[in-house]
């Protein structure tokens, strides 16, 4: 260190001096979208047991799960919007095709795991989208899943029924 620090005021000048370079930084590997040959991004979601494998390539807005359109796949309109949001939300609905395999877990579960990947292949496709995403809490992998049985329990937390005599 060329100039010595003798006062706060001086220690907070030196630190304000160094933030840009290091911002700097963080924007260059941030600004790297990784896409394959055939431009797509590729990304994970999970939620409970669910995972699913997602792809995005820019296209008319058309979202195939396992090989079956959304509609017919998630025939409530509650799941096909948990599905949109990372979409609306990024200003990007309609923009990008969506192509995933889902395994594991129920409908709602998948759901959260294609939103879940949806939002990760955004920012692989994207970075500029991560504040957006991260705002609205859809990079963030919900943790909670089923409780595990006890022994000498029926159910998890379930006691058997009581009996005085």
């Amino acid at each position: 260190m060329a100039d010595e620090v003798k006062s706060f005021g001086d220690l907070k000048s030196t630190l304000i001096k160094a933030k840009p370079a290091e911002t700097k930084a963080e924007a260059a590997e941030q600004g790297k979208a990784s896409r394959d040959s055939k431009g797509r991004a590729y990304a994970t979601g999970k939620r409970k047991n669910a995972v699913a494998r997602v792809w995005i390539k820019p296209g008319r807005g058309q979202i195939v799960i396992n090989g079956k359109e959304e509609k017919i796949y998630f025939a409530r309109p509650v799941l096909r919007m948990i599905l949109r949001q990372p979409l609306i939300v990024a200003n990007r609905d309609g923009q990008f095709d969506v192509v995933c395999t889902v395994a594991g877990g129920g409908l709602s579960g998948q759901a959260g795991a294609v939103r879940h990947g949806i939002s990760k292949a955004l920012i692989a496709y994207e970075p500029s989208l991560r504040a957006v995403l991260k705002q609205g809490g859809f990079l963030t992998r919900d943790p909670r899943a089923v409780e595990r049985k006890k022994y000498g329990r029926p159910k998890a937390r379930r006691s058997f029924q009581f009996s005085k005599r």
